[in-house]
């Protein structure tokens, strides 16, 4: 009896955390649109794939880019929407973040690298969820300013 109550309590949750999931806007694969996209300092990327995934009460971002040269980026994080600092693994500009959510289309991130404050980003969804824009400014860690507007086409 027990085992069947604990079965039905975790398939309502993982039921809860899938319709969950469906419903924020920000979840999905944003394919990047660099026609639309601005770049400063340049160049863009040939192809940049993210995938945001439910995480808790946070989300786990995922991002393959294709650079110009050819070279493969790939970078990951999962964080929380409380405004601390989470680890970023593989972006050179960064290797923390914190994010705070400001409503169900709108998210902004602050960025470290080594403890410094470098760059910030402004996360909107358009209201009929086919378009994610990050805008981002700050200074990158090689000391080039940056102001760069990346948006993306849910695919």
């Amino acid at each position: 009896m027990y085992l069947r109550i604990m079965r039905l309590i975790l398939t309502m949750f993982f039921a809860w955390l899938c319709v969950w999931a469906a419903d924020d806007p920000l979840m999905g694969t944003w394919k990047l649109n660099v026609a639309k996209s601005h770049y400063d300092p340049g160049p863009p990327p040939k192809s940049l794939i993210r995938t945001h995934e439910p995480a808790g009460k946070g989300i786990k971002v995922t991002s393959d880019a294709v650079a110009q040269d050819g070279k493969r980026i790939h970078f990951e994080f999962t964080a929380y929407f409380d405004g601390k600092y989470y680890p970023v693994a593989g972006n050179g500009n960064r290797d923390q973040m914190s994010l705070k959510r400001i409503d169900a289309y709108t998210a902004e991130t602050t960025n470290r690298n080594n403890g410094k404050e470098t760059t910030r980003s402004r996360w909107v969804v358009s209201k009929d969820g086919k378009t994610f824009t990050n805008t981002i400014e700050g200074v990158f860690p090689d000391g080039r300013t940056v102001h760069n507007v990346h948006v993306y086409d849910k695919q």
